[in-house]
């Protein structure tokens, strides 16, 4: 069967187009983890700064509520937004989320936080790498993992008011195995969306909230592995 050069050149931009989908994803979230590690250690480096966000719960939850605001205005509202807003909306929540995050760096030493770092990062790209790979449908694995993470919310806050150390050890155990199998299932929908994509603002958009997923998997992951096995200060 005789290919013609139209429908070659016209499957070469589909691929090309797909794979800067892929790119901008994976872009924007490394770019939002190094700008949260960006002002998660202005705040670890200034006085002033860590006076301000934990010198008051009124602030320092402000900023929690601002994070929770801030996905859910993402996640709900991003067609509504032009690209930009998108854009700096996101930047927004990485900055507001580092911040808080500085109080691992204060909680736990540095070579703990570097180290778990890394096996996060591993662990995170080799689940990115078998759910963008795998021929298997990881849409029923999705479901019971959503329903998963529904769980790991309500014993969360459950806890929060046990203050129980054997179930805090237990909800950051699961939260590992939730979130790593997430990464697979967040890689997979990103990777079959990308055969969809279009050069366009809709898909620049999609591309963000592509990097949201992700850069929340591997940001649970780290601080459940860092409950589990930090080294505290």
């Amino acid at each position: 069967m005789n290919t013609s050069p139209d429908n070659i050149s016209l499957q070469q931009a589909n691929e090309k187009i797909s794979q800067r989908f892929i790119t901008a994803v994976y872009g924007w979230m490394v770019a939002a983890l190094a700008i949260s590690g960006i002002a998660a250690f202005a705040v670890f480096n200034s006085r002033t700064l860590a006076r301000f966000i934990f010198g008051s719960n009124f602030t320092f939850m402000g900023l929690i509520l601002a994070e929770f605001a801030l996905v859910i205005i993402l996640s709900a509202g991003i067609r509504k937004m032009s690209f930009p807003v998108a854009a700096a909306s996101f930047v927004v929540y990485s900055i507001v989320n580092g911040l808080t995050l500085s109080v691992v760096l204060f909680a736990y030493t540095r070579t703990s936080v570097a180290s778990i770092f890394v096996i996060t990062a591993l662990m995170f790209g080799a689940m990115s790498i078998y759910g963008a790979t795998t021929k298997s449908n990881l849409n029923s694995a999705g479901k019971y993992l959503m329903m998963a993470l529904t769980g790991l919310v309500i014993a969360s806050i459950v806890n929060w008011f046990m203050n129980s150390s054997s179930l805090s050890w237990l909800i950051s155990f699961v939260a590992v195995g939730v979130f790593t199998g997430l990464t697979a299932y967040d890689s997979q929908k990103i990777t079959q969306a990308a055969r969809y994509a279009q050069d366009n603002e809709d898909f620049k958009k999609v591309a963000i909230i592509g990097a949201l997923e992700l850069y929340l998997d591997f940001i649970n992951i780290f601080l459940a592995l860092l409950r589990l096995f930090g080294k505290r200060r």
